[in-house]
């Protein structure tokens, strides 16, 4: 049997939540995934009970419906919206429409893992560029910017919490359009940013070698249902939306959404609690003397800590909290996890765990 090297040498990129550890259970308070921490929104619950009987009918292939909402929502036009099944789908047709085994890729690390594995199925050659803070490596970076290739970035970055500014966004766009090179721009974090707005969607209109990454998972704790959309000029959308298999998002994961895009309170509330909590989370821990916080931007804290990552998660586990270990996330080590903002009771169980380490 033969089989696409590309496919053969594929390693699944490891992720946080409940399902990342052997046994999970109900019990466990799960600080490893950066979901919104008010949970779902009580008008996106009524939907899914009222609506629970159109799981018996196909959903619309197009998505049709839930794209004019994103338009109504993001100002774009929906002939340049893409629906997928969760962000991370779309990062994997983008690659496999617009990279081959001659694109040059590269991307800022640590990061995201799925833009370098999505890219190494294509066969695409990769460049990492280590750093902490692309704000204040950006000069640099901008050196490394291939021919006729593909940059990946995250903003803000995860896990580090990093966020760049609009201004140097629209540098590294600018400087990639002239060697024809895409700008591939996850804003999956982006609506969870308390103090600012760095969000470059209306760059769109102006640049058709950017493509932005939204997803509703983060912002509106719909995880499990599985929904991300793409912005991009008018010729990749349709591209892109060709490619995609019928039916990928279910009718009742696009009435879910299409509501929670609806409630424009709901992230209002959730930003107020996420930076609240932030604080209150980097000034307890900061006063451990195992731990460091890392200056974050949105609803995730990456912390360096002087007790080894995968012990540290096992005793946590022990008391029922799960941490992200970030020594499978390339560019970091066994000396870091992540741990997502929640609620002030399941901030104040994380710091008592900790603080009895």
């Amino acid at each position: 049997m033969r089989i696409n090297p590309y496919i053969s040498e594929h390693k699944r990129i490891h992720h946080g939540g409940p399902f990342s550890i052997n046994n999970p259970n109900s019990d466990i308070v799960d600080f490893s995934s950066n979901i919104s921490p008010l949970g779902i929104s009580s008008i996106v619950r009524k939907t899914i009970k009222n609506q629970i009987d159109s799981i018996q009918i196909y959903p619309d292939s197009d998505s049709s419906q839930l794209r004019k909402n994103l338009e109504h929502y993001t100002k774009i036009p929906s002939s340049q919206i893409v629906v997928g099944n969760g962000a991370t789908e779309i990062i994997y047709n983008f690659c496999r429409t617009f990279l081959s085994n001659k694109t040059p890729v590269l991307i800022p690390i640590p990061t995201f893992g799925e833009y370098e594995s999505a890219a190494k199925l294509c066969g695409a050659k990769i460049t990492f560029f280590k750093t902490m803070n692309l704000e204040k490596n950006t000069d640099e970076f901008i050196s490394k910017i291939p021919n006729n290739g593909c940059i990946f970035i995250c903003n803000p970055n995860n896990p580090t919490g990093n966020l760049l500014s609009k201004k140097t966004l629209q540098k590294i766009i600018i400087l990639a359009n002239k060697h024809k090179t895409l700008v591939f721009v996850d804003e999956c974090f982006i609506e969870l940013v308390p103090d600012y707005d760095e969000s470059i969607i209306n760059l769109i209109r102006k640049y058709n070698n950017l493509f932005i990454l939204r997803s509703l998972t983060k912002s509106f704790a719909l995880a499990g249902l599985r929904i991300g959309y793409g912005i991009g000029s008018k010729q990749m959308a349709i591209v892109l939306n060709k490619i995609n298999i019928p039916w990928n998002i279910s009718g009742l994961a696009q009435q879910a959404a299409s509501v929670a895009l609806s409630d424009r309170f709901y992230l209002d509330k959730v930003k107020k609690l996420i930076k609240k909590e932030s604080i209150y989370l980097i000034n307890s821990i900061s006063k451990l003397k195992n731990f460091q916080c890392i200056d974050t931007s949105t609803n995730f804290i990456l912390i360096k800590t002087k007790i080894k990552s995968n012990v540290l998660q096992k005793k946590l586990l022990e008391k029922k909290i799960l941490v992200r270990d970030c020594k499978t996330i390339r560019g970091l080590n066994n000396n870091y996890i992540r741990i997502a903002v929640k609620t002030r009771q399941e901030n104040q169980k994380l710091i008592n765990a900790l603080e009895r380490l």
